[in-house]
């Protein structure tokens, strides 16, 4: 199995090869048993030795700012991951507490002989694999199983935008997109490894907001993702082009809460899409440079979404630190945001009138009602709700903070790299260029209520999410 994992995806954290004991595939980001390489390389790993091999998920009864709305929907995921491993006869355990200090437990108790972990850039993962990695003398390895060309191998360095990260993303495609292996039902495992985790006992470890209640219009889990999926190739994908940008039509994905929970691979995805008109890697890479009918004009624009755009997020929060932060903007934006730090403001309002909706604006706050009720917002109405949020605040960083906190509330896939990247783009200038100057924006790129009503039917949006409250 191990010759037919891409050596690009692995990194030895550090190797320790004379240790004996089972193989641990510590899942965090990725939480699915299909189409998962860090789960094939750590079994890899695990039949080459011989050894028995489990999975671990470490649950911190409190992460950034989400509540029972995104816990709720991760918990039920992770019921159909141990279910599935089961039928592999692969254990799984979920452990309650800090990370840092359970899971090397859970290693020396278990005499471990490797530890394998998905990658994640997000500052608060990297602090946990960090602690980790100091407390074992395991061998221990990271896999970039949520990326399909790994965030590493993609570009050593912060990139600007879109345009200088595309040609490198579709130079290593075709070596990294590739068919899953199947995970194989595990031989070096006895019946007694199995214990049945206490879900109820799991959810009264919480500690997080309780307000914030869950959504019912998506369902949890690998296999909702799949049928979300193929539901959009068959009626949705066809229009994706032409509607994306309308927030009274249907023609999103509404994959983004699975992906951000790694529920399903976005190189299966992709994989399907290609199925889905017939074509490969390469036929896609030159239809997207070349123009194209309107079908694969549908999955080109898609793709360019599903793995440039968003990869470009990973990278961004990969190689820059101070994400959440005035910081992480281009330095023209910086001083573009400066020399307006002090014009006047018509409007101005607080968090919490953010919060419960309470702007002039009817727009903008049908686009906070949406988020709010259904833990999702559409695409297109993120960047206006970023932009506003900066028009109306005192100053950029309390833009900034408000943005990521309510997002991280209240979005089913918030505390995202693509999160931070969407709200650095609004605020910031993040992977745009310097547009005409205005007030308040300086020469960040503007939208306002008139452009927005250019573009679709805008009384049609406000009157559906009033119809939501």
């Amino acid at each position: 199995m191990a010759s037919s994992i891409h050596p690009g995806r692995i990194r030895t954290l550090q190797e320790n090869p004379d240790s004996s004991g089972p193989i641990v595939y510590w899942m965090s980001r990725d939480q699915r048993v299909d189409d998962n390489w860090a789960l094939l390389f750590a079994q890899s790993l695990a039949m080459k030795y011989k050894a028995p091999l489990a999975v671990l998920f470490c649950l911190a009864p409190e992460f950034l700012d989400a509540t029972i709305r995104q816990y709720g929907f991760m918990l039920e995921g992770l019921r159909g991951v141990e279910k599935k491993l089961k039928e592999k006869n692969i254990p799984f355990s979920i452990l309650s507490g800090d990370p840092k200090k359970e899971v090397p437990a859970f290693a020396r108790k278990e005499n471990i002989a490797g530890l394998v972990t998905d990658f994640n850039p997000l500052n608060i993962n990297r602090e946990w694999k960090t602690s980790v990695q100091n407390a074992l003398r395991c061998s221990m390895y990271e896999v970039d199983a949520h990326n399909i060309v790994p965030c590493w191998s993609a570009s050593p360095k912060q990139e600007y935008g879109a345009y200088t990260f595309r040609p490198k993303i579709h130079r290593l495609l075709p070596a990294f997109l590739e068919e899953f292996p199947p995970v194989r039902k595990h031989p070096y495992n006895r019946p007694e490894d199995h214990s049945p985790v206490d879900w109820i006992k799991i959810k009264n470890s919480l500690r997080v907001n309780s307000t914030v209640g869950e959504v019912s219009w998506i369902s949890p889990g690998e296999k909702s993702a799949k049928e979300q999926l193929s539901g959009f190739i068959k009626k949705r994908l066809r229009n994706y082009n032409e509607e994306r940008n309308d927030p009274t039509q249907n023609a999103q994905s509404h994959l983004s809460p699975y992906l951000h929970f790694g529920q399903i691979s976005a190189e299966r995805i992709a994989l399907d899409l290609l199925a889905s008109c017939r074509q490969d890697i390469q036929e896609i890479l030159f239809k997207m440079k070349n123009g194209a009918s309107e079908q694969h004009g549908n999955v080109s624009a898609f793709l360019e979404e599903l793995i440039v755009r968003r990869e470009l997020s990973d990278n961004f929060t990969h190689y820059n630190h101070r994400y959440t932060s005035f910081d992480c903007f281009p330095a023209w934006a910086q001083q573009s945001l400066n020399e307006h730090r002090h014009d006047a403001r018509e409007f101005i309002y607080t968090k919490d009138q953010f919060e419960r909706a309470e702007t002039h604006d009817p727009l903008w706050n049908a686009a906070q009602r949406e988020m709010v009720m259904t833990g999702k917002m559409h695409g297109y109405m993120r960047m206006y709700w970023g932009k506003k949020i900066l028009e109306w605040s005192p100053s950029p960083e309390e833009a900034l903070s408000t943005a990521i906190q309510l997002n991280d509330r209240y979005q089913l896939d918030g505390r995202d790299p693509n999160g931070y990247a969407g709200i650095a783009w609004s605020i910031g200038g993040l992977h745009d260029r310097a547009w005409f100057e205005r007030p308040v924006f300086g020469k960040i790129r503007y939208m306002n209520y008139n452009g927005c009503k250019s573009k679709f039917d805008v009384e049609k949006y406000i009157a559906e999410m009033e119809q939501l409250v």
